[in-house]
């Protein structure tokens, strides 16, 4: 009778012979799960397609409209600007629809693009800009299940034991997890915090997504794109594996603290910034209850202004935005070239702009780590920028290039001179107008630097993404902002700490072969007691000679 049984049929028999429930309810699962990915990459897919082929349309209109002088409905240069401007509306709400529709991993790239407004058209830098802080919340039941199975149920507490306030509406939502504002207990405190939760099982949501989104980018990676966006890809998900585990985050925003809070000589000084701290005792893996820092998100910012009547270019603003510019050029500085631990996720909904004016940095789930000899290499670029005479100084643009080559990135072949030189300018001098050889910078320019690299190295991905955000933030401030002139004297301590440490080593390791050698002799002549290991290694030669 089973060669009548169809082979789906068969297939969940033997499943529920052969396997328990909790193994046959995850088998079901992961399969829906693939099945969903997979419907959302497609649809994604799709709707990038339909955007590109609407603007492939559009120029093609637009070309004959400006170029047929026969053609009734001839196109003004103004009417250009207001077509063009309807398309990036109509494409930017699109793509603002179908985000929000598939959730995920989608959500982050739509922080990472929203954060780059200097390299986008402004229609969609504003329909992005929601993503840094307003995915579509939870159910606060759901919030409240997660927090008593991953943080109370194993200290055997009701909610009312830890939280004497929880706020329902969340302060923010993004793609991992949303955040609640709370008061404490006596018990713990009796202190106002955030609570951070994970949204369920949006670990393999997102792992699944980013493996599809690198699996489009490499089938895209001959196209004429500004950037590999398979490399970025890769090391966004090498990083993204850290980002559901809590009390990694906890380590790290303790960790942060302590280098912006303390020189390299181990002395106290001031923080550029206010990072929150978590509650130790109420951290989980995917629960996180950390100080609350009273302010808003930069995303929301503009809004804010305007609600106190404080005009976007007046000089309240103006100062204002500077004050921002150094705060975080400073904390990137610090992290970057003093430790290479730096936060890796930086956009406008994690920066905040707190009421007693200072500048917060909130979510640590993204962090990167360098190691020092990429550190030295990088703080060479920086002075080699912060030194040059000009622009297009051969002699300058040789020795900014020669260092960028330290960083491990290599040109494509027959690429304009000075190509080295170009892309140190794009990465950390936002106050240079005229790139060397004709080099723009737009990144979605042909003569974009960005284009002369045969491929972003893994390490300069995060490292970038710091970089262009106060690059883009700059620019839409209307402020040149240099980092590599504000970084230049952390550059310098930096190498000048380096030489010290290797003229101390090598001066170390001298004086340990000279005692070496002192002891030898002195074992040759059958003295042994020559020299003891408290003595030193100079006064035991001479011992030796004297005897001898």
């Amino acid at each position: 009778m089973f060669y009548i049984v169809p082979p789906l049929a068969l297939t969940a028999l033997t499943l529920q012979l052969t396997t328990t429930y909790e193994q046959r309810y995850q088998f079901y699962t992961e399969a829906v799960a693939r099945r969903e990915r997979f419907l959302r990459a497609a649809k994604f897919s799709f709707t990038i397609a339909s955007i590109i082929r609407s603007y492939k349309c559009k120029s093609i209109e637009l070309f004959f409209r400006r170029n047929l002088v026969s053609c009734k409905n001839h196109i003004t240069e103004e009417e250009e600007k207001l077509t063009w401007s309807k398309q990036h509306t109509q494409g930017a709400d699109i793509l603002s629809r179908t985000i929000n529709s598939t959730q995920g991993f989608y959500v982050k790239s739509a922080q990472i693009i929203a954060s780059r407004p200097d390299s986008i058209p402004q229609e969609y830098a504003d329909a992005l800009s929601v993503f840094t802080d307003s995915v579509d919340p939870l159910p606060i039941e759901v919030i409240k299940g997660v927090i008593k199975k991953e943080l109370l149920v194993q200290r055997g507490e009701e909610f009312e034991d830890v939280f004497e306030e929880f706020e329902e509406v969340p302060l923010g939502s993004a793609s991992v997890a949303q955040v609640h504002r709370a008061v404490l207990t006596k018990k713990y405190g009796n202190r106002e915090v955030a609570v951070k939760v994970q949204r369920p099982l949006i670990e393999e949501k997102l792992m699944g997504d980013v493996a599809n989104l690198k699996l489009l980018a490499k089938l895209f990676r001959r196209a004429d794109l500004p950037i590999d966006y398979y490399t970025v890809f890769s090391e966004l998900e090498e990083q993204l594996k850290d980002e559901f585990d809590f009390g990694a985050e906890a380590a790290s925003m303790e960790r942060m603290r302590n280098i912006l809070t303390t020189d390299e000589n181990g002395l106290h000084r001031e923080s550029p910034i206010v990072t929150p701290r978590s509650v130790p005792t109420l951290v989980s893996r995917r629960v996180l209850v950390m100080e609350y820092l009273n302010g808003v998100p930069l995303s929301r910012a503009s809004s804010e202004m305007q609600k106190k009547g404080i005009p976007a270019d007046g000089v309240e603003a103006k100062l204002f935005a500077r004050k921002l510019l150094k705060s975080l050029t400073t904390t990137f500085g610090w992290s970057i070239l003093e430790s290479g631990f730096f936060h890796a996720d930086a956009h406008p909904g994690n920066i905040f702009i707190l009421d007693d004016g200072r500048i917060g940095l909130i979510d640590f789930g993204q962090v990167k780590q360098v190691d020092r000899d990429y550190r030295e290499a990088l703080a060479k670029v920086i002075l080699a920028l912060d030194e040059r005479k000009s622009d297009d100084d051969p002699d300058d643009l040789d020795r900014i290039g020669r260092s960028v080559a330290e960083l491990g990135i290599e040109l494509k072949d027959n690429v304009p001179a000075h190509g080295h030189a170009a892309i140190a300018m794009w990465l950390f001098d936002g106050s240079v107008e005229t790139f060397p050889n004709g080099y723009d910078e737009s990144e979605m320019s042909p003569n974009s630097p960005v284009k002369a690299m045969k491929e972003f190295p893994n390490d300069l991905v995060l490292l970038a993404r710091s970089t262009v955000l106060v690059k883009g933030l700059a620019k839409r401030f209307g402020i040149r902002w240099s980092l590599s002139q504000e970084w230049a004297p952390i550059a310098r301590r930096v190498l000048k700490v380096t030489t010290e440490q290797l003229v101390e080593g090598k001066s170390r390791k001298t004086k340990q072969q000279i005692k070496s050698w002192g002891l030898a002799e002195g074992k040759k002549r059958g003295d042994t007691s020559s020299c003891s290991d408290e003595e030193d290694s100079f006064i035991c030669g001479s011992k030796t000679s004297a005897k001898t």
